[in-house]
């Protein structure tokens, strides 16, 4: 092998793993930059068009709390759907699902707090509050045959209560497990974790039957180790953001989620082919960049992908 070729990691080789832009929910609703919803949907389409498999599209939350992400319906109105991209849309209480299943999302996404303080502030709502709720839109996701996934926010700490006991996240997947979502996203949103909470989490809670996904932010630089470490432990999915844009407006100092393109360059480096054109998804990075006015944190769309293409 000579140099500058990639050797991949023969533990990763044909790992399936969906990456998931949450880019235009997550990455946008903490920018003082309010874009638009038909710039939001050219977001969305510029991350089907790069072969980005699943995109959290809008969310369905009060545009009073959340001025970002006004005008939900519009975003999904507007898309110019890509066979094989699953576009789905957060929601945060029955309302909510109410609303993205009438805009014809794909896929809902569920969120609450694993920390009482976290989620009053963020939904006005205790564990065992979200967790009624989050079992409550399961079983109405099985009867109208839509696929959900449940995210676990503070998984693995809180801005408010401080560390998080690995106990109670796992005792909360048991619970949930109790009327199965499609997928348990663990999120660490305010980027606290480390690899080996990541290795405990996941590990229990894949014990407990749960199909894992995970959901990294970067505010302390551990993100892409973390993603290494949910990978070995066999999630089927990663949270990330093109650009690295993001941050959650009840979450003091969060910064924002793994960049998309760099997660990419980082798993074809591993050998796991997630079937993203990563030059395309660079450029869509500049343009959101562009978009928002400032350069964004990702470190690929600065430096380049390598090895560099030159000219025959």
């Amino acid at each position: 092998m000579g140099r500058g070729e990639f050797r991949p990691c023969p533990t990763f080789i044909n790992v399936p793993v969906i990456v998931c832009d949450v880019g235009p929910r997550d990455g946008l609703q903490n920018e003082a930059k309010i874009l638009e919803p038909a710039v939001r949907a050219v977001l969305c389409d510029a991350l089907a068009v790069a072969g980005v498999k699943r995109v959290e599209a809008a969310s369905f939350v009060k545009p009073t709390l959340v001025p970002q992400m006004d005008g939900a319906e519009e975003v999904m109105a507007r898309l110019h759907r890509q066979e094989g991209t699953v576009y789905a849309g957060l929601v945060l209480n029955e309302k909510g699902y109410d609303r993205a299943l009438a805009a014809g999302v794909d896929e809902v996404h569920y969120a609450f707090a694993a920390t009482d303080e976290f989620g009053m502030r963020n939904q006005n709502a205790t564990i065992e509050q979200g967790l009624q709720t989050a079992l409550a839109l399961v079983a109405r996701a099985r009867a109208d045959r839509m696929p959900i996934t449940v995210t676990l926010s503070v998984a693995f700490g809180c801005p408010f209560e401080g560390p998080v006991p690995p106990k109670r996240v796992l005792a909360i997947v048991e619970a949930l497990m109790g009327v199965p979502p499609d997928e348990i996203c663990l999120a660490d949103t305010i980027g606290v974790g480390v690899p080996s909470q990541v290795h405990e989490l996941v590990r229990g809670a894949r014990a407990s039957g749960a199909s894992v996904g995970a959901h990294f932010h970067n505010t302390r630089n551990t993100g892409y180790a973390n993603a290494v470490a949910a990978l070995e432990e066999g999630v089927v999915s990663l949270d990330a953001s093109v650009g690295g844009a993001g941050g959650c407006p009840f979450a003091p100092k969060a910064t924002g989620n793994i960049a998309t393109e760099d997660l990419v360059y980082l798993l074809r480096g591993l050998g796991v082919d997630t079937g993203i054109n990563l030059d395309a998804l660079i450029e869509t990075s500049r343009w959101l960049g562009s978009q928002l006015g400032k350069e964004l944190p990702g470190m690929l769309a600065r430096a380049g992908d390598y090895p560099a293409k030159t000219g025959s």
